[in-house]
């Protein structure tokens, strides 16, 4: 396992990202490694990661179509 690799990828534990859930709707995330988002579909929100954390506050997650 090449943890350089990992991270370059994902700045996020995939651990972390399988137990993430959405705190609006308490659904799946998926994550964006171009934009370094955690996507919600049902919500419609796209939470930012910042230095490896995703920030998971409603009023910091940018709106999408």
């Amino acid at each position: 396992m090449n943890s350089s690799t990992e991270r370059m990828e994902s700045p996020v534990d995939p651990k972390l990202l399988e137990i993430l859930v959405c705190p609006m709707t308490k659904g799946p995330l998926e994550f964006d490694s171009a934009r370094q988002e955690l996507i919600s579909r049902a919500a419609k929100l796209a939470y930012p990661i910042r230095d490896g954390i995703p920030i998971m506050l409603p009023e910091e997650a940018r709106k999408i179509d």
